[in-house]
């Protein structure tokens, strides 16, 4: 008989354990718990130590840490008729752990979902200049539209960024060609402006010279001090005109 009592007795302390477990939950800073009662949310719990009723209530963990996730990659058309294939990544995290759980099966695959169509969505009504120089605009575009959608879910979009933009070969082509004719236009127009500029100083240079005869004296002296530097066997010596017509006149009187 005591051996029975004592087998019982060890039979409720088990269970006693089992139901107390079950009772207790601790819940970590970037968790919560959604507490079912019966079928009804009754709220959220946590951080800390968390006491349930047992078979009565049902608890559903949700995490708040930031979820990194990569958008696979789209076969996007732009606003031009370019076919692309863009991906991206998202930063998104739970900031209503209740509506997470209730409003939507699964919140992590509903916001994949959002983040592809709308990655379709945004960047087809783009052109593809505008896709490769004004990344900026449209991932703020991006995160606003995704943000909006999410919402009612109880998650909170921080950053949508446009990772990488493959382009068709022939596209990759054409955009070399064009980027190397620029630099040929560039280079021309940096060269006309460097001749005009020079002529523009050679104009000055002969109406400084033609105002002051004297100038064209110097110039010839220099000249001289510029042929003595160099090893020639013959040098030549300019003698103006204006010098010789004084000898010129008394040959001929």
């Amino acid at each position: 008989m005591i051996g029975v009592f004592s087998s019982f007795f060890v039979f409720i302390v088990l269970i006693g354990i089992v139901i107390l477990a079950n009772a207790i939950r601790v819940v970590r800073e970037y968790e919560r718990l959604v507490v079912f009662r019966l079928g009804r949310v009754i709220g959220e719990r946590g951080p800390g130590l968390i006491l349930l009723i047992p078979i009565v209530d049902r608890p559903v963990k949700v995490g708040l840490r930031t979820v990194t996730m990569d958008v696979p990659p789209q076969d996007i058309i732009t606003k031009d008729n370019v076919t692309v294939k863009v991906n991206a990544v998202i930063y998104f995290r739970v900031v209503n752990a209740k509506d997470a759980v209730i409003q939507v099966e699964n919140f992590l695959y509903a916001t994949s979902q959002i983040a592809q169509t709308t990655l379709r969505s945004i960047l087809g009504q783009a052109e593809l200049d505008e896709l490769l120089a004004e990344r900026e605009k449209l991932n703020q575009a991006l995160q606003q539209v995704i943000d909006r959608q999410t919402e009612p879910w109880g998650v909170k979009v921080s950053t949508v960024e446009v990772k990488n933009v493959d382009l068709p070969q022939e596209m990759q082509r054409a955009i070399a060609r064009q980027a190397e004719a620029e630099r040929e236009r560039r280079a021309k127009v940096i060269n006309a402006e460097g001749e005009y500029q020079a002529a523009a100083r050679l104009t000055e240079a002969a109406a400084v010279i033609g105002r002051e005869p004297a100038a064209m004296q110097l110039r010839y002296l220099q000249t001289l001090a510029e042929i003595a530097t160099e090893n020639n066997s013959t040098t030549i010596f300019p003698v103006p005109i204006d010098i010789l017509k004084a000898f010129m006149a008394k040959a001929t009187s």
